[in-house]
């Protein structure tokens, strides 16, 4: 046992996923559960939803790879288990506090106030280590630092939200756009690149300099506007945003068509950010000229499912093999799950575009919660094992 332990915990990427897809798969069910009539629970799809997966489940995935690139980025030495373990526990108690809290229907606020507190801790961690950096390039890490820190005072807005109910909307737009949405995007663009340099021969990385503050002024110009104002108003915005990515992808040149599935998943994951702005545009259109036309949440659950899941999927994949001694690599099995996930993105933009058509909306969106879980729990199946069972580099 204690030697399971010890590997367990060697590296923090195989307590965190192993956590974090654990509870995609239990708060997935729980929306599954609620929207098919199964279970009652006394709380508003803003908590058991919206703010379980941006500030409890996705962090979690990427704080594991966090702790494992932050100090290699800045050069500095790894984070010990005994440090990185202490945070892990936080987690743990809070995301299973939280599913205990919504199915016996009490003990929501406090916990808010206690997962607030596990990731201060989180980003106290690594600001130190950035501090203590003395390396000249700090770019990628400032801008997680940036989205991470924008995250605690969306998360505290959220808190403050239950005694001020207008303020809601802005604490998860925000959570979603600027801690969620900057973070996994300053990891994509040092990451994705630097592996298809290792891959690819001959590629060159290139990266607009000044991409991430302009991201970062206009997804907060979009959060002020998508929680304050109409859908209309989004529309120059996200036209910007729209072209912006366009650009810089056209910019990367990622060869799509010269690589692995272990490469073009990624590359794929990013393919959707574009196509959630141009959903978005025409939802602006559609409200602009009052053609009555129902979006739902659908240019959301493009960045969510599309964006989110995918890279996650894609980098929890690459990670789990590289980091327990195998080369990193996408079979036939992995492949296919990699090509259901963007069946569960399809399915889930469907379901919010049924409304338009006198369909049922609640099976449609059970269905995509089913294939979500599908997606899910055929990936544990090959890899939460790993995960599990563990493995200690040899020093």
């Amino acid at each position: 046992m204690k030697n399971w332990y010890e590997n367990f915990t060697a590296q923090p990427h195989q307590p965190f996923f192993a956590n974090g897809i654990i509870a995609f798969i239990l708060f997935t069910g729980l929306i599954f559960a609620v929207y098919g009539g199964f279970l009652n629970i006394n709380a508003g799809i803003f908590d058991f939803h919206a703010y379980i997966f941006i500030f409890v489940v996705f962090i979690q995935f990427f704080l594991g790879f966090l702790f494992v690139v932050f100090p290699r980025f800045l050069m500095q030495a790894v984070i010990e288990p005994r440090v990185y373990m202490a945070h892990f526990w936080g987690y743990f108690f809070v995301t299973y506090a939280f599913l205990l809290s919504f199915l016996l229907g009490f003990g929501f606020d406090v916990l808010l106030v206690l997962n607030l507190l596990v990731q201060i801790f989180s980003f106290k961690l690594l600001f130190d280590i950035h501090k203590r950096s003395i390396i000249a390039n700090k770019h990628d890490t400032k801008w997680v630092l940036i989205g991470f820190g924008c995250g605690l005072i969306f998360n505290a807005i959220f808190i403050l939200s239950k005694f001020i109910p207008s303020l809601t909307n802005f604490a998860i737009n925000g959570g979603f756009y600027i801690f969620l949405f900057i973070i996994v995007f300053a990891i994509s663009q040092r990451m994705v690149p630097f592996f298809t340099s290792v891959k690819v021969q001959g590629y060159v990385i290139k990266r607009t300099e000044n991409f991430m503050p302009i991201l970062f002024g206009l997804l907060f110009l979009r959060v002020v506007v998508l929680s304050f104002f109409s859908a209309k108003f989004l529309l120059l915005t996200d036209i910007a945003l729209f072209v912006l990515f366009v650009r810089e992808f056209y910019i990367w040149r990622l060869p799509i068509f010269k690589t692995s599935a272990i490469m073009w998943v990624l590359y794929l994951s990013l393919y959707w950010i574009p196509v959630g702005f141009a959903i978005s545009i025409l939802e602006g259109i559609n409200d602009l000229l009052s053609l009555g036309f129902v979006f739902e949440k659908t240019s959301l659950h493009t960045f969510a499912i599309g964006y989110f899941l995918t890279i996650l999927i894609g980098f929890g994949t690459r990670v789990v093999l590289g980091h327990s001694g195998q080369t990193p690599h996408a079979d036939a099995f992995t492949t296919a799950i990699f090509v259901f996930i963007q069946v569960v993105v399809f399915a889930r933009l469907f379901a919010g575009f049924s409304l338009n058509f006198s369909l049922d909306y609640n099976f449609f969106i059970n269905f995509s919660a089913v294939l979500m879980l599908i997606a899910l729990l055929v990936w544990s199946a090959r890899y939460l094992p790993i995960l599990i069972k563990g493995f200690k580099p040899k020093p």
